[in-house]
């Protein structure tokens, strides 16, 4: 019988620490995809602010070498990420392509113009700046038009502030519920030893000595609960690396190691002072008071 009792109990023992093993892993998890949407919010951003082209439109007197000295000055300037020329016989077998059939022989010449498209760097995309650069280059006697969608612009700019915004508010909001999840997981593990910590208590063993244990224990399984959330971020990331090359998401190792310890401290500090303050309060309690 006793063999059998013995056995309930462990298996009732094991079964508590992989409960809470598994509710730290997974809030850790959460909380760590969360980290990833804040640290990459402004790199998303960006991605799409340098998706926006400046295009300038030349002039058909304009001569070769001032079209050789603007494509060199454009991929010299500070905001320039990338800038392509587009010549106008180019332009228009793209625009045949797109409404299917030859419209200069239609009109019996090209009315399309030499262009180059300007991709700027995204901490240049905004209304003020493009406006500055545009009308530094509307001074060139052989430009003729540049052009840019600037509504674009100013609705990217207010949405990427509303986003970055609300992300940060919904962080504080999920960081506080997760520290919520890990305390009640340990605080019902401690739950159920409150008779073992009172008995402990009542033979005249310390506090600190009846913490310690459960403190010691509470940390493995916080250790055992941040690597499995810190292996699943691990993979998360790495196919989203795949799926999207371009936002370089491993590009930032020292913010993504500073990502990843915080989510394993955490997890370590969460579980060591959810149990200091649950068997504190066990240890605070009369015989008659554990009954309820």
């Amino acid at each position: 019988m006793s063999t059998s009792f013995e056995r309930y109990q462990k298996r009732r023992l094991i079964s508590s620490y992989f409960s809470v093993v598994i509710s730290i892993s997974l809030v850790l998890f959460l909380l760590g995809l969360l980290g990833l949407l804040v640290l990459n919010t402004k790199k998303v951003a960006d991605h799409f602010k340098e998706q926006i082209a400046l295009t300038i439109y030349l002039k058909d007197t304009a001569k070769d070498v001032e079209i050789e000295q603007l494509k060199k000055s454009l991929a010299l300037a500070e905001y320039t990420k990338t800038s392509t020329f587009i010549s106008k016989e180019e332009a228009a077998e793209e625009h045949s392509k797109e409404i299917g059939e030859d419209f200069m022989e239609f009109l019996g010449y090209n009315p399309l113009q030499n262009s180059i498209d300007v991709y700027m760097k995204a901490d240049y995309v905004s209304p003020e700046q493009i406006d500055t650069i545009a009308t530094d280059l509307r001074s060139k006697n052989f430009v003729d038009e540049v052009v840019y969608d600037k509504p674009l612009i100013s609705l990217l700019n207010d949405n990427v502030k509303k986003i970055t915004f609300w992300v940060l508010v919904v962080s504080g909001i999920f960081t506080f519920i997760a520290v919520l999840l890990i305390n009640s997981s340990i605080r019902l593990a401690v739950y159920s030893k409150r008779f073992i910590i009172k008995t402990m208590q009542m033979v005249g063993a310390t506090k600190s000595f009846i913490r310690s244990p459960f403190i010691w224990q509470s940390v493995k399984l916080g250790f055992i609960g941040a690597i499995l959330a810190l292996i699943g971020m691990t993979i998360v990331l790495y196919y989203l690396n795949n799926s999207f090359p371009e936002l370089e998401l491993l590009s930032d190792v020292g913010i993504l190691a500073g990502l990843f310890f915080g989510i394993f401290f955490m997890g370590i500090l969460i579980s060591w002072l959810s149990t200091f303050f649950a068997t504190s309060r066990f240890l605070n309690l009369k015989t008659d008071e554990l009954y309820y």
